[in-house]
């Protein structure tokens, strides 16, 4: 895993197709015989798997140490493709961050969230978050009454 070249948010951005994510805790090795728990989030993009790990060495703080490609890991939670707009999440006031936001086409809300978050630039914050919610595919269709 620490072979594969890290991969940069900002070369995501832009419309891809997202057809699976896992998000889950691994055993991640670290120094020789170390190995650490880690959060994990794998999402597919045009086919392609990206994997982004948390940082386990931040102690109460947590980043996104690195994000790659995983060509031979397999997906578990696989669903109908949709199309998705990658970009970066905006600053606010008092927090700064480096976090991509996959976007639905269709229902303009954010599916996947991935990166690092800083609040108040004292407390970062890895972020691996999926609203499957948000998602056409389980949109609640719109209720219509008629008038009569």
């Amino acid at each position: 895993m620490t072979d594969l070249p890290n991969v940069e948010l900002d070369t995501l951005v832009g419309e891809h197709v997202l057809d699976a994510v896992d998000t889950l805790s691994e055993r991640v090795k670290q120094y020789g015989d170390s190995f650490e728990d880690c959060e994990v989030i794998r999402f597919r993009l045009d086919g392609i798997v990206y994997t982004a790990i948390e940082n386990p060495d931040d102690g109460y703080r947590s980043s996104m140490e690195r994000l790659f490609v995983s060509p031979d890991e397999p997906m578990r939670n696989v669903f109908p493709p949709i199309r998705v707009l990658a970009r970066k999440k905006e600053d606010e006031k008092y927090s700064v961050n480096d976090t991509l936001q996959l976007v639905d086409a269709e229902t303009g809300k954010v599916v996947v969230e991935v990166g690092t978050d800083n609040t108040d630039d004292y407390y970062p914050c890895f972020v691996s978050h999926f609203a499957p919610e948000n998602m056409v595919t389980n949109a609640t269709p719109a209720v219509t009454s008629k008038k009569g």
